[in-house]
């Protein structure tokens, strides 16, 4: 892992300002001389920086997002507590960490320190922008952004705003946080069972019926207690628990939900995707319950140079990150297509 220091002011879209910010980031593979083989992945909600770690089977070596033939880089996101700067990060104004101090960040604040980050690295052009949930609101927010830097891009399992859907799943998580007696305690832990819950009702949209019917229902049917589908929720929860933070999940949370492309650019959601002219892969996936096809459809309508691909996985949401091979295979040929 490496570290970005940006040394002065840091503007929110809320207004508040950050002195000083730390961006934590992956390279892997370089930089040709043409400096046109950057493929930049943005991570989803508790992801880290290094897609080669969570997007095994898509991005490493050996894969179609191979360091032999790419400059790879992923930047750990503004908020998150996997290095950049966050809650649990000093304040330098008290020299203890901000914890509920923190204030909300936005996707176009995520990008806006990613941004930075390029520019650091020298990075003049990116050929592939690449995300998917929330990964690939920033990739729409970025190609909005800078559309002279970034060339191509792939997305699944997002969508252009986040829809009402979303935001109730996401303020019923935030609920289940705060309803936990330790929330809001200068703690590292603070609000640990509370994550444990938050996690318990992503898993119910990551998924769907037919995952857990067929992974989770219980051979034994003269059983009363301690079901596989509980053990399942409540091992999912507590191997959150041991990586990520509640805090930095509320945040997060909070961040999705101001997601909206058309926010500060006269509200016309069509419009704006009619900009985005750059050639877009897009994959839904037919059992997606949170970010459904219905969003993917809708941006290939109105986004000019975009083609989509709808697959079936039994996984759901989840199956932006599962399902590499049948990945691979669509994006792999479109790549050879751009030239």
């Amino acid at each position: 892992m490496n570290f970005f220091d940006y040394q002065g002011p840091f503007a929110l879209e809320n207004g508040v300002i950050l002195n000083d910010i730390r961006v934590a980031y992956h390279t892997h593979g370089k930089l040709n001389a043409a400096k046109n083989n950057v493929v930049w992945v943005c991570h989803a909600l508790t992801a880290n920086s290094d897609a080669t770690d969570w997007w095994k089977g898509l991005a490493g070596e050996g894969c179609l997002i191979d360091p032999a033939k790419y400059f790879i880089v992923g930047a750990n996101m503004l908020g998150s507590c996997y290095g950049s700067t966050g809650p649990t990060s000093l304040n330098p104004e008290t020299g203890e960490a901000y914890y509920s101090d923190f204030p909300t960040v936005t996707i176009r604040d995520i990008v806006a320190a990613n941004i930075l980050l390029r520019k650091h690295l020298g990075i003049d052009s990116i050929y592939l922008l690449m995300g998917g949930s929330m990964g690939g609101y920033q990739v729409l927010e970025w190609a909005v952004m800078e559309p002279a830097v970034v060339k191509n891009l792939f997305l699944i399992a997002t969508s252009p705003s986040e829809s009402a859907w979303g935001v109730a799943i996401h303020t019923t998580q935030r609920l289940a946080i705060e309803a936990d007696s330790s929330w809001k305690d200068h703690t590292p832990q603070a609000g640990a069972k509370g994550l444990k819950a938050a996690r318990a009702i992503g898993m119910l949209t990551y998924r769907n019926y037919s995952t857990f019917q067929e992974k989770q229902t219980d051979p034994d049917p003269e059983k009363i207690d301690d079901f596989k589908a509980s053990s399942y929720i409540n091992y999912q929860g507590d191997k959150l628990v041991k990586r990520f933070n509640a805090y930095s999940y509320w945040l997060l949370t909070k961040a999705m939900d101001s997601h909206h492309l058309g926010r500060g650019r006269g509200g016309d959601l069509i419009a704006v995707l009619r900009s985005i002219t750059q050639p877009a892969l897009i994959i839904g996936i037919t059992s997606d319950i949170l970010c459904p096809l219905d969003e993917q459809r809708f941006m290939d309508t109105y986004m000019p140079n975009s083609e989509l691909v709808e697959i079936d996985s039994a996984y759901g949401h989840d199956g932006f990150i599962i399902e590499t091979r049948q990945i691979t295979n669509l994006l792999g040929p479109w790549l050879k297509r751009l030239g």
